[in-house]
């Protein structure tokens, strides 16, 4: 069907309104209003698909017109927004949708819908969907630093450009991380900065090295990365708060936020890591991490359809009606 010029403008006019509208109320890009935002979006592209596919392909083009710099409105992803929208049709859903998961996070799922590693283990899809956070930003950072460095914080970090395999470990993860640096980066966040890895510190003659350093240009502060290929211990809260002291000492301007650390694991019990926070007296985060969704053939029969996996995450989404 063809749409006239008055009534594609409108429609148009109307999305640049939301995104504009999303834009001034958002901090750091926050996720409640980006995928909000992104609903909606959807539900004009559904109540409009009378127009045909070339209908996506001329939004896409006109909003890249009108926002040269914003990111997001690909052809590719105005088709998850429509694909969103089709899945959660609800709007007092969407609100439920926003406190759990990231909109990387809702098309990590949207792709990946066979077989996952995200999936296996004992009872780790509800603890890792849901996104818990173990952190101790709230205590150790005034306000609203620690709201925002808790709103940047992510669990699970999905790095799916890595591939999973038999053997690999921490030092391998790094390097691809950092070859894929633009990649990492987008799944960190709005504002990373990288500044390098394996960076060197000297203490007292001896020598120290980060896995990973960035500056957040947002927020103004360090971010520390310790990445660990095993399930999280007590002790590694120890040594992450060691390298955010000497940060602070050495790097930090007196004009800048405490720097902050993450600890990236490849399991994480949040209860363990709560206790291992309690009193340390600077701000960490611990979160999992994923790599690529390959799985051994051998174990493809015993994971979950894609039937079940979409009526699992639906179900968590579903507010009940009385």
């Amino acid at each position: 069907m063809l749409i006239n010029n008055n009534e594609y403008f409108q429609i148009l006019e109307n999305i640049k309104n939301q995104i504009k509208a999303a834009q001034y109320r958002a901090v750091l890009g926050v996720n409640q209003e980006q995928i909000i935002l992104f609903w909606n979006i959807g539900r004009t592209i559904i109540e409009n698909t009378k127009y045909g596919a070339k209908f996506i392909e001329n939004l896409a083009r006109d909003i890249k017109l009108e926002f040269p710099t914003a990111k997001g409105y690909s052809v590719r992803n105005l088709r998850y927004m429509r694909k969103f929208a089709e899945i959660v049709v609800n709007e007092e859903k969407v609100q439920t949708v926003s406190a759990l998961l990231t909109w990387s996070h809702n098309t990590y799922l949207f792709d990946k819908t066979k077989s996952l590693e995200y999936y296996i283990g004992s009872k780790t899809y509800q603890r890792q969907a849901l996104g818990e956070k173990a952190a101790n930003y709230e205590i150790q950072l005034p306000k609203p630093q620690s709201n925002l460095a808790t709103e940047t914080l992510k669990n699970p970090y999905v790095f799916d450009f890595v591939e999973q395999r038999e053997g690999i470990i921490e030092r391998e993860i790094e390097q691809e991380l950092v070859a894929n640096i633009a990649k990492t980066i987008m799944e960190l966040g709005t504002g990373f900065a990288f500044i390098g890895n394996q960076y060197h510190l000297e203490i007292s003659g001896k020598d120290y090295y980060l896995d990973l350093l960035f500056w957040n240009t947002k927020l103004r502060f360090y971010v520390v990365i310790e990445l660990k290929n095993t399930e999280f211990k007590p002790e590694y809260t120890g040594k992450l708060n060691f390298y955010l002291s000497a940060v602070d000492d050495m790097l930090r301007h007196e004009s800048d936020n405490p720097s902050i650390g993450i600890l990236l694991c490849k399991e994480r019990d949040k209860l363990t890591a709560e206790y291992a926070l309690r009193d340390i007296n600077k701000p960490i985060g611990v979160s999992e991490y994923k790599l690529s969704d390959f799985v051994p053939q051998e174990l493809a029969d015993t994971l979950p359809s894609a039937e079940d996996i979409e009526k699992r995450i639906i179900s968590k989404y579903e507010i009940k009606e009385n």
